[in-house]
């Protein structure tokens, strides 16, 4: 029987590159947004399986500070803002010639914004953080890329619990999260031929430096008495950097923490839908709305 050819073309799964668990002794990894929070804890932790690994971020002397406080010659703190491409590819050239390849990307950096409506909100701001969270996650994945595919590698793109709920007061992070969480479910396909993989980290409420400048804003404080009191729980940075870590070492499609974000990150199809419909009604996120539409550009 002639072969079609949709047969002629269609890949023979028993071909493809088996992708074993990534064992992280001696592997070299790139954490970006390295110098505090989740990247600095996720570097630490990677380190201590024996990883070599090699901080970025916007400020030197925060990068160097936090590359000598894990310390030893396994590690590099380097310049980079995710914004330039040309700054992320710097880092990762630089990461092959001194350690002799890249093996693991944590495209981690990130920032946020005052809560404010679209209305509201600085234009400046709002595409600030499409630069930096959705960007600068894409500028990391195109520079790393090549030597994730040529060393069976790993990438880690740190999403948010934002991906699949409602961004309200924080569109600009919302769409940036949606974005990453698009590109790490594509690479998790689009890598397996090759041997290599994806994991999209979603985390819930981080005690970071990040969060408590969010909760300084009294209309973050009234919001955040809207949210169901178990879905309020903080973790801090080291649980999200031991979660990173373990995905990586299992090639894991995703991480969520704290766990209980895993139902509604399931029931998005059904339950987003009901949730937007009630927020809608709701009188008191609705006063916090008509509160945040007059605080413009502050």
């Amino acid at each position: 029987m002639p072969r079609t050819e949709s047969q002629a073309t269609e890949p023979n799964p028993a071909t493809a590159p088996s992708m074993a668990r990534v064992d992280l002794n001696g592997k070299v990894a790139l954490v970006t947004g390295a110098m505090r929070g989740i990247g600095f804890e996720t570097a630490k932790a990677l380190h201590a399986r024996g990883a070599v690994v090699v901080l970025t971020d916007v400020d030197r002397d925060g990068v160097e500070r936090a590359a000598a406080q894990i310390g030893g010659d396994r590690v590099l703190g380097l310049v980079s803002d995710v914004r330039d491409e040309s700054a992320v590819s710097g880092a990762v050239q630089a990461a092959v010639e001194r350690f002799g390849g890249l093996d693991v990307a944590v495209a981690n950096a990130g920032i946020n914004t005052p809560p404010r409506t679209v209305l509201a909100m600085d234009p400046e701001i709002f595409d600030r953080v499409l630069a930096v969270n959705l960007h600068g996650v894409v500028h990391t994945v195109r520079a790393s890329l090549p030597q994730i595919v040529e060393r069976q590698g790993h990438f880690v793109l740190v999403s948010s619990i934002y991906a699949f709920t409602n961004g309200m007061l924080q569109s600009p992070y919302a769409m940036a999260k949606a974005g990453v969480e698009q590109i790490g479910r594509a690479l998790r396909v689009e890598l397996a031929p090759h041997g290599a993989s994806a994991t999209v980290a979603y985390f819930g409420f981080v005690d970071t430096k990040m969060l408590d400048q969010a909760y300084e804003d009294p209309i973050t404080q009234k919001l955040d008495r809207s949210i169901p009191l178990p879905l309020r729980k903080k973790i801090p940075p080291a649980a999200a950097a031991a979660g990173i870590v373990d995905a990586i070492e299992k090639r894991a499609d995703h991480v969520i923490l704290p766990r209980r974000w895993e139902v509604p990150r399931w029931l998005r199809g059904s339950a987003g839908p009901a949730a937007d419909a009630i927020l809608r009604k709701h009188p008191r996120i609705q006063r916090v709305l008509r509160e945040a539409d007059t605080a413009r550009n502050k």
